[in-house]
């Protein structure tokens, strides 16, 4: 018997072995559709310039702003002024005696009268200082034994130093009512001749650099120092120089 064949299938030339699909020039021509890619969204970008003048008007006041800043913080280490310093350099005693009236229970007090230099120094070598409202008194075991006593106010140029000498106790020493124990204190430090002392300077003082006026801080000086005092006096006893023993320590906060 004759054997017949039949034609072969024709190939198909969209899959390759286990049905896979391949991949034609056709289908990543323009005419060939999506290509490869059919069914997968299609995206686009549009690269405009209309945003550049505001871009660069937002860029312009950044630098203003960056060299206004930079210019703000150059003037102010410039000009920056420092802590005004505080010293004592001589001291007199012109009345110290207990005032303690004789009647018994009465308050103790003191009458107490100094005069003292004081020295106020403006380290700033750019900001003039101007100082009001001063006054000074003297307090000993943490109690006023002298009124603050008023101060002129002061004017004090780039790196200058003012130099003044106040009364503290108004020349006639007023009694200064005090803790029981502090005259006898006082009495004993004496006895032994050296008086520890508190010299406090109250006010306020702004500084002036140039254009800038700053505004007015809050001024608060004090010294620690020892006088060496031979007596407690009476009323109506001549002043006495009280030399002034180590280095009074002084501080200033504003």
């Amino acid at each position: 018997m004759a054997e017949h064949h039949l034609p072969p299938e024709p190939v198909d030339h969209h899959h390759h072995k286990g049905g896979k699909r391949g991949v034609h020039a056709d289908d990543l021509s323009p005419a060939g559709g999506y290509g490869w890619w059919r069914g997968r969204p299609r995206y686009s970008y549009y690269y405009g310039g209309g945003g550049g003048p505001l871009r660069a008007l937002c860029f312009a006041i950044l630098v203003l702003l960056l060299a206004a800043g930079i210019t703000l913080l150059v003037l102010y280490v410039v000009y920056r002024p420092s802590h005004p310093t505080f010293a004592v350099t001589s001291g007199a005693v012109l009345a110290l005696y207990n005032a303690t009236p004789a009647t018994a229970n009465a308050p103790a007090a003191l009458a107490a009268s100094f005069q003292f230099t004081l020295v106020l120094r403006n380290p700033s070598g750019r900001s003039a200082a101007r100082y009001d409202r001063l006054a000074a008194y003297v307090a000993y075991r943490g109690e006023p034994v002298t009124a603050p006593a008023p101060m002129p106010p002061l004017a004090q140029d780039a790196g200058a130093a003012v130099e003044v000498a106040p009364v503290l106790g108004a020349g006639v020493a007023a009694p200064v009512p005090v803790a029981p124990g502090t005259a006898a204190a006082m009495a004993t430090d004496v006895a032994y001749g050296v008086l520890p002392l508190l010299v406090v300077l109250l006010g306020r003082v702004r500084f002036v650099s140039g254009p800038f006026h700053r505004g007015w801080h809050s001024l608060y000086a004090r010294c620690d120092l020892l006088l060496a005092v031979r007596k407690i006096g009476n009323a109506g006893d001549a002043a006495q120089q009280a030399p002034l023993l180590g280095e009074p320590n002084c501080n200033v906060d504003m």
